[in-house]
């Protein structure tokens, strides 16, 4: 097995095709393709299945890119004494997480781990839904449920809690509900589209009080948010986010909702050098960052 057939095959696991792979090495498509032909009967396996969007790896280019990878660390760690791990990392690390944790609270902080791995391009999906960890349309999840099937590794995050609140303007003009009975008639409700909800575990209105509707909805939490900061209505946000909005007031403080957050990853690529830091940072981060996911109050 020719050292540099691997160099080829880890340069189109990380750009995802071949033109790409070849520019980088300064080599043209045709070479790379040949090189990978021969890497594939040496190893005796197919590495990429070819795909619209470009090459995609097979469980055995999985397995054999967590070899090469760490290689590639290795013969890098001598070239440089060792030092400098960070900025050996390539390739493509995909993180999808829910919108309002990866808008308030992982794109916050992702500009440090980026400074740490220049040669790492960064992808945060953070939208109402979430990508397949079992399609492995994503390195590393952040998902409001633990999966109960599929070829995954999960693991508890974090808990976080969610609270009524609204703005300074609205609770002048409306007042400040005493109860949660309060809330069915005399104020408008800020909340979830009920049939577009991406989990349910954001049905979470009937914990204030039974049968309490929004009026105003939405699929996003963003949306809800700047609907709640406009004077709108009453809404739940999460801590983290109504918190650090100074223009809102929590209502109701002692009717806190608690949720979890999971990380979940594929059992193929866990073991990636690129996942393993992006695991052990959004660790660290969230560790840094606790009082803000559970404020002490809400304890």
């Amino acid at each position: 097995m020719d050292w540099s057939d691997l160099q080829v095959f880890l340069a189109v696991a990380q750009t995802g095709q071949l033109g790409r792979a070849g520019a980088a090495l300064r080599i043209d498509a045709t070479t790379v393709s040949r090189r990978l032909r021969r890497l594939e009967a040496a190893v005796g396996a197919n590495l990429f299945e070819h795909t619209r969007e470009g090459q995609v790896l097979t469980e055995a280019g999985e397995a054999l890119l967590v070899r090469v990878e760490r290689m590639s660390h290795e013969a890098a760690g001598i070239d440089h004494g060792g030092d400098g791990q960070g900025a050996r990392l390539s390739g493509t690390l995909r993180i999808s997480v829910a919108e309002g944790f990866g808008s308030w609270v992982l794109a916050r902080r992702l500009p440090q781990f980026a400074q740490a791995h220049p040669r790492l391009t960064i992808d945060l999906v953070a939208n109402s839904g979430f990508l397949s960890m079992s399609k492995r349309e994503a390195d590393i999840a952040v998902m409001l449920s633990r999966p109960k099937a599929g070829p995954i590794i999960a693991g508890k995050l974090s808990d976080y809690a969610l609270g009524l609140y609204a703005s300074l303007d609205y609770l002048e003009m409306h007042g400040a509900p005493a109860r949660g009975a309060d809330l069915v008639a005399g104020h408008s409700l800020i909340g979830y589209i009920p049939d577009l909800l991406y989990a349910p575990e954001l049905r979470y209105l009937d914990e204030i009080h039974p049968g309490l509707t929004p009026r105003l909805r939405s699929s996003s939490i963003n949306a809800q948010h700047q609907l709640i900061a406009a004077g709108a209505g009453i809404g739940v946000l999460p801590c983290f986010i109504g918190n650090a909005d100074a223009t809102l007031s929590p209502v109701l403080p002692d009717k806190r909702i608690f949720r979890t957050f999971w990380m979940v990853t594929h059992k193929d690529t866990h073991q990636l050098a690129r996942v393993q830091a992006g695991k052990e940072w959004i660790v660290a981060m969230i560790e840094q960052c606790r009082d803000l996911l559970v404020p002490r109050a809400a304890q």
